[in-house]
């Protein structure tokens, strides 16, 4: 509230402002990059990325296919054509393998991608030593999508500081939040006073209104960003609280045959925005659906594990590269994977409540 106030007595209501100015300061600190810039969502700092990068109609970009439709849209908007990249076991995210035969394929066709966007799924780091040795290899460019996992780190990196361009959503059900707004951090400081320029209209410096280029109305307002400054104070104990949900989780149900969680690779810090199991319906006996009516028999809201976009009717005919020729990982993680409450407001007994309803399943079964 200091911040909103702020922001109504000085009269900075409208874009950007003060507030503005500071979160950005704040994130590129905290995430350890040399700039940031606030934006109105985390899809609009993905569609920001790719402005920067000149990847246009025609162009490919590969993406990781077991993600939120926000990560690929952006993809769309600029008329080019996603390419997608299954997931491996041990992060849940792209899979170096697929991402590697991608790229011989894209090469023996002479189209290689403008990029490659990266997904940090439910805060989970991705594979990124393997993801960038291949990418540079290749001299393509990394868009990190970090809006799950900021507070994440991986190999004593921060999430969204790896790749070229990291983006960070601040969604309503994000760890923090400005209710709606996103962030887009690089160690390309000109790049992003570019991407400043183009969020505002493209508006360039002149007393009436100059418009040499396509703009969008992408900036963040002084209001919101102040929202962002004072959840960004409370992170760190957001993240505990998350990792405490998880834990408590793990602890009572890790033991039950059939149900497994989201692994935390070595070396990487999940901020666990999000607790996910995988149910496996020969020894459980029940199988991920039934679970998840069981739950809302008991006004428990739970969800599947995002369905992969390469199975998503608006992506049909896109190409998309597997983890293996055994295995497609994505789909399997769909089939079976369920995402439990994780609210950081939960208390231990409505967490019990949740645990209680999975283990009666059992029982019943």
């Amino acid at each position: 509230m200091k911040y909103i106030n702020e922001a109504f007595d000085t009269n900075w209501v409208a874009p950007l402002g003060p507030n503005v100015n500071e979160f950005e300061k704040e994130i590129a600190t905290y995430v350890g990059v040399k700039d940031a810039v606030a934006v109105s969502s985390g899809t609009a700092a993905i569609h920001l990325a790719l402005s920067l990068l000149d990847v246009k109609e025609g162009d490919i970009v590969f993406c990781s296919s077991l993600t939120f439709v926000a990560s690929a849209n952006p993809i769309l908007y600029q008329g080019a054509e996603p390419v997608f990249i299954d997931s491996e076991p041990e992060t849940w995210n792209m899979s170096p393998l697929a991402l590697e035969r991608a790229f011989q394929v894209a090469k023996r066709e002479n189209k290689l991608p403008k990029a490659v966007i990266v997904v940090h799924l439910y805060g989970q780091s991705a594979r990124m030593d393997e993801i960038i040795a291949i990418c540079n290899a290749y001299q393509v460019p990394i868009i990190e999508d970090a809006a799950e996992s900021l507070g994440s780190s991986y190999k004593g990196k921060m999430s969204g500081s790896m790749g070229d361009f990291g983006i960070f959503s601040f969604n309503g059900n994000k760890i923090i939040t400005t209710s709606g707004g996103g962030m887009l951090v690089s160690n390309h400081i000109v790049s992003l006073q570019k991407a400043r320029f183009l969020a505002t209209q493209a508006r360039e410096p002149a007393p009436h209104y100059q418009h040499s280029e396509m703009g969008y109305n992408y900036r963040l307002s002084n209001v919101l960003a102040g929202i962002g400054r004072g959840q960004l104070e409370v992170l760190e104990e957001r993240v505990k609280r998350k990792r405490e949900i998880f834990n408590t989780y793990e602890k009572e149900l890790g033991s039950v045959p059939g149900i497994s969680f989201m692994p935390e690779l070595e070396e990487t810090y999940s901020n666990r925005w999000l607790t996910a199991i995988v149910l496996d319906a020969q020894i459980t006996g029940f199988n991920r659906n039934e679970l998840l009516r069981a739950l809302d028999k008991e006004n428990i809201e739970a969800r599947p594990v995002w369905k992969p976009l390469h199975l998503q009717p608006l992506f049909r005919g896109y190409q998309f590269f597997a983890h293996s020729q055994e295995e497609v990982i994505s789909e399997k993680l769909f089939k079976d994977g369920l995402c439990l409450p994780s609210g950081t407001n939960m208390n231990e007994e409505e967490q019990m409540r949740v645990i209680n309803c999975v283990k009666n399943q059992i029982q019943i079964e």
